[in-house]
């Protein structure tokens, strides 16, 4: 069974900077690229970036381009979010999930998207 483990949330003001980790077995993150999603309560969940398996595609969402990047460590035990000038509308929690691609359908509507971690929350406010 696939776990994920999100971790790094917390509460930050504007402009400041987190650096969110999803950590799984090293079979799951040497099998799978990573995705991660973010949702308010009563909102849809948005894709904000991926990684493929590879390492050699990554993908972000519009609002993500300038100020997030993504990465895995060489063990392949962990892939980091980081996120860079914080934003109130940042605020959601964020969940990590294995997918089998990593393009623009996976950021826009979950293309290839298997398992789920099950979110780490963080808060941007003064």
């Amino acid at each position: 069974q696939v776990q994920l483990v999100e971790s790094g949330g917390g509460l930050v003001q504007p402009g400041e900077s987190l650096r969110l980790s999803c950590s799984g077995s090293r079979s799951t993150l040497s099998t799978y690229g990573i995705a991660w999603f973010r949702q308010v309560p009563g909102k849809e969940r948005e894709g904000v970036s991926c990684i493929g398996v590879s390492d050699r595609v990554t993908r972000f969402a519009e609002f993500a381009k300038e100020r997030f990047t993504i990465s895995r460590d060489v063990a392949k035990t962990t892939v980091w979010l980081q996120m860079n000038n914080l934003k109130p509308e940042d605020t959601a929690i964020y969940y990590c999930a294995t997918t089998d691609a990593c393009g623009t359908a996976t950021i826009t509507r979950q293309y290839g998207v298997k398992s789920w971690g099950r979110g780490t929350l963080v808060t941007v406010s003064l």
